[in-house]
């Protein structure tokens, strides 16, 4: 779909502390360039607003203004959120990371995953990246059809030998964990014990009552055989065609996540829908663990959050990661911020978000221009990370 990226004006509407003048002006900015039609931006410290800012809008014809309630689909940043569900069961002694995932889900021990920890779930450890079975689209909205798949699916690799990004499974392997344990699916865990207690407006998949004030999602251009910069899917190595690409050739993932059987689903990995304050609300609670009197994460497991579990080239991105559990912590190749403990996430588009425990910070970018990489990295959203650390 093609859009006008011409935009000389653009008023930016919501709250930015004074210190932070640089970041409203980022903001402005990637919306002057033609890089955003609608977004959201937020930041807190010490679980308090300093930045909560929006503009543009919320479709690619620029008839709906983006709106302080606007949401948006999050694609990968979902699975921070289902990493916080797992991180909740941690927190209250129902889920060990280093038990096998056969204790609470015994189906799981086939093809000689009997003993494949938890951990290995949310660290992308597990081999188990996606479908030796070629699925269409729908199957992704059959919870019982894809539980069963991966049950019965045999790793890609040894578990624990090396990490690849389990880019639509992550979410259905862990969420079948907290479903076995909690008898809720995970979208309705999360809404109950997370984004409840603190009143962040972010769910997994879409209530039909909130149809009204989702923004419509925009593809980035699609690049036509006979252009040098095409790839079709059938190019690509293997493994990334069976993990990454399971909507492709026949689909835009974008095109189907605007359906309401996308909505209507819960995919823990790729449908989550929030903007900007509600993620950097929710992030907050790693960041600096107490959020307006609510805790809902002891200090002890909030350090388990932060630590590496897996450091090396991802098998399936081809690039160095240092994974943690469900989170990216920063790196010498990826680095985020000045501080240490700092972990992040990006979703399909361009979609961010940063929690540093140091700073006890935490930051998110949520937009519907999508034109950003899940792990390399928006330069919109960079370009708001940077004015912010240098603003403090």
């Amino acid at each position: 779909m093609k859009i006008d990226v011409t935009v000389k004006e653009v008023e930016v509407h919501g709250y930015c502390d004074p210190r932070f003048t640089a970041v409203k002006e980022a903001f402005a900015n990637n919306f002057r360039n033609g890089g955003d039609v609608g977004a959201s931006f937020a930041a807190t410290i010490d679980g308090k607003f300093v930045i909560d800012i929006w503009a543009g809008y919320a479709n690619a014809a620029r008839t709906r203004p983006w709106k302080p309630d606007t949401l948006a689909c999050l694609y990968s940043t979902t699975k921070t959120m289902t990493a916080l569900c797992a991180l909740i069961l941690v927190d209250r002694g129902q889920l060990d990371l280093d038990a096998p995932v056969s204790r609470y889900w015994p189906e799981f021990a086939q093809a000689g995953k009997q003993e494949l920890p938890v951990k290995f779930l949310l660290s992308h450890q597990s081999g188990l990246a996606g479908f030796d079975e070629q699925i269409p689209v729908e199957a992704l909205f059959d919870w019982d059809r894809i539980v069963s798949l991966l049950a019965a699916q045999k790793p890609w690799w040894t578990p624990g030998t090396r990490c690849g990004y389990h880019a639509i499974t992550q979410g259905y392997l862990v969420g079948e964990v907290i479903r076995r344990i909690t008898n809720q699916t995970v979208g309705r865990f999360f809404g109950e014990e997370i984004a409840g207690p603190l009143q962040a407006d972010c769910q997994i998949g879409l209530a039909q009552t909130d149809e009204a004030r989702v923004a419509e999602m925009i593809p980035m251009a699609m690049w036509q055989p006979g252009d040098p910069r095409y790839v079709s899917s059938g190019s690509l190595p293997e493994m990334q065609q069976k993990s990454m690409y399971p909507l492709v050739d026949q689909n835009n993932p974008v095109a189907v996540s605007r359906s309401r059987a996308w909505r209507d689903a819960e995919i823990p990995s790729a449908n989550g829908y929030g903007n900007a304050r509600s993620i950097a609300r929710m992030a907050s609670m790693l960041a600096c663990g107490e959020v307006d009197g609510t805790r809902l994460l002891s200090l002890p497991t909030i350090d388990i959050a932060f630590q590496e579990q897996c450091y090396g080239t991802d098998f399936i991105l081809g690039l160095p990661v240092r994974w943690a559990l469900g989170f990216i912590l920063t790196s010498q190749e990826m680095p985020v911020g000045p501080h240490p403990r700092t972990l992040f996430m990006g979703g399909g588009g361009g979609s961010a978000v940063v929690i540093d425990h140091d700073a006890r910070l935490s930051l998110a970018y949520v937009m519907n221009n999508c034109i950003g990489s899940v792990v390399e990295g928006d330069d919109r959203a960079l370009s708001l990370g940077r004015a912010l650390y240098a603003s403090l």
